[in-house]
């Protein structure tokens, strides 16, 4: 049976729909076109396929997709609910149902401060008491009233936590490092390797450092590793348990754990169980974005998340940024069975912007259970991956231009950069924004043979030799790529950034009917880890597991 909307219930039949099967047979239509030609029919197909949200420009024009394309793709859209699910995240429903949560994020940023309830109770007091809070804290050290135990300022902050609790705060201040402090560094450490934790602290000195130790529940093996060994450098140099006060706050909601770590009370920062850690940024996990960009600007970069926020709940599907890049992204998954997306950053100061964005959407869509409590039907979950350019060009973007698997991107960079060497005659920022532009027109035009015969004649006169090495230095083109360009780094333009691909992401797993909010799948790794660890600490032959897992611990038992 064809399931049409009115009939239409459970996600997971989303392939039967009218609109799915339209898709389908509109590919088999498309699967053979080449951009080049869509874009030699029609000289206003750029100004048909961008989107301009204040300074920032998503162009999304170099895509195998038509007007019928988009058409039929809002269709889905429509039919999947997106809009009833959009109000239901805003409105504070529990649609992380797999833990009976909301997934209020945007309530944390939430500058128009209007009510959001959740259990019948506003957070938003809840919320700008909070801020508050790290207003204060973060005034207090960079201002210098915040003094050590030994009456030294704090110059060095060391943000403890995994996963949300570290890759967000690293991300963001990385990217906005020339708005930070000159007298107060970040560190961040989440790796329980030792070498993590140590070469931050061979760097940090006991009386001018402040730990900030970011576990939601207090219990995270790997961060309270890290928590408890940071405790005891610093007790061993400081001499007192009393001076732990001035020198460790806490963000969890486990306050009873973080007092007996030794934490006062007032340095304890509240993280609700309606804020998932890889949208937490915006929370008390954000404290060392705010004492090292200083509170205005971390009220920026909220400022630029709540705008992002409106523009996915007022604009209409054709130009909602956040539903068009969820959209294309299910056109390649799904249909075209491109498996793989990159996220290519030129902007240095946006390094670590793949990898918080590789957490944020496949910890969120990489589910293969439905809503349901049925297998999905459909691919879910991209593998994203990516690094910043010009680096990738010497590095992975042979494949992205001659590989057999083909990879849709996203170029992304500001326009005017944050940084200038001083008389620079060498075009730094010129080169860069080139070498943005014409990576996305070559991978979406490519070379022809005729083309590739006509550079070489002139080098090599040789016809044979010629028509040997012709075929490996054409390229089909064909590639897709959505650009994304702003006028300049900011707090307020990253806050948006983030923002549009949190609702990308999201819309995706209404798409897909997944709970994109839940990570049971993080969880089961810790479980067996905990299970193989007395194993290791037994430093005896064990034969509890499978024999490649016993061999394994019996290997690193009698080699240790």
């Amino acid at each position: 049976m064809v399931l049409t909307k009115k009939n239409y219930s459970y996600m997971t039949e989303i392939t039967k729909t009218v609109e799915w099967c339209a898709l389908k047979d509109h590919f088999e239509k498309m699967k053979s076109t080449h951009m080049r030609d869509l874009f030699s029919d029609d000289s206003k197909r750029f100004e048909k396929n961008h989107i301009l949200f204040d300074d920032l420009l998503f162009d999304f024009s170099k895509n195998r997709i038509t007007e019928e394309t988009k058409k039929l793709l809002i269709s889905l859209a429509k039919t999947a609910d997106i809009e009833n699910w959009r109000k239901r995240l805003f409105s504070g429903d529990k649609i992380n149902f797999t833990e009976n949560r909301s997934a209020l994020h945007i309530a944390l940023r939430n500058r128009s401060n209007d009510p959001i309830m959740v259990d019948g109770k506003d957070v938003m007091p809840l919320v700008n008491a909070e801020l508050s809070k790290i207003k204060k804290l973060s005034k207090d050290v960079r201002s210098g009233s915040w003094k050590g135990y030994s009456g030294e300022k704090i110059t060095s902050i060391v943000n403890i936590g995994i996963g949300g609790s570290d890759l967000g705060p690293s991300m963001v201040c990385e990217a906005l490092k020339p708005f930070g402090s000159k007298e107060i560094t970040p560190h961040f450490v989440s790796n329980v390797d030792a070498a993590d934790l140590s070469q931050v602290l061979d760097v940090c000195d006991p009386e001018t450092t402040l730990f900030i130790i970011a576990s939601k529940t207090f219990t995270t093996q790997e961060t309270m590793t890290n928590a408890f060994s940071a405790r005891d450098w610093f007790i061993n140099k400081a001499k007192k348990n009393e001076f732990i006060k001035k020198h460790f706050v806490a963000i969890s909601s486990n306050s009873d754990a973080v007092i007996e770590f030794g934490i006062h009370p007032e340095n304890i920062f509240v993280l609700w169980d309606w804020v998932g850690g890889r949208y937490s940024l915006w929370s008390s996990i954000g404290l060392s974005i705010a004492i090292f960009i200083g509170m205005k600007n971390f009220e920026e970069l909220l400022e630029g998340g709540h705008e992002a926020d409106n523009h996915f709940i007022a604009e209409p599907m054709e130009k909602n940024i956040p539903i068009m890049m969820a959209l294309i992204g299910v056109w390649y998954i799904n249909f075209f069975d491109f498996s793989s997306y990159a996220i290519l950053p030129y902007d240095q100061c946006l390094t670590k912007l793949p990898a918080y964005l590789q957490q944020a959407d496949m910890e969120s869509n990489g589910k293969f259970i439905g809503r349901d409590n049925k297998r999905v039907c459909l691919k879910t979950g991209p593998i994203l991956w990516g690094e910043a350019g010009t680096n990738g060009q010497h590095a992975f973007y042979q494949l992205l231009h001659q590989g057999t698997e083909i990879v849709p991107c996203d170029f992304v960079m500001p326009v005017n950069s944050n940084y200038s060497l001083e008389d620079d005659k060498n075009k730094h920022h010129q080169i860069l924004q080139a070498n943005f532009i014409a990576q996305t027109q070559s991978l979406m035009t490519g070379k022809s043979v005729i083309d590739v015969q006509n550079e070489m004649r002139d080098v090599i006169k040789n016809d044979q030799t010629l028509r040997r090495l012709v075929s490996h230095r054409m390229f089909e083109g064909n590639r897709p790529s959505n650009s994304i360009l702003f006028k300049s780094l900011t707090p307020r333009s990253l806050g948006r950034l983030v923002a549009l691909y949190e609702h990308k992401i999201f819309t995706q797993g209404i798409i897909w009917n997944i709970n994109s909010f839940d990570q049971w799948g993080v969880e089961y790794g810790k479980q067996i880890a905990k299970l193989v660890l007395p194993e290791l600490e037994s430093k005896k032959d064990t034969k509890a597991f499978d024999s490649s897992t016993n061999n394994l611990i019996n290997y690193i038992n009698n080699t240790a």
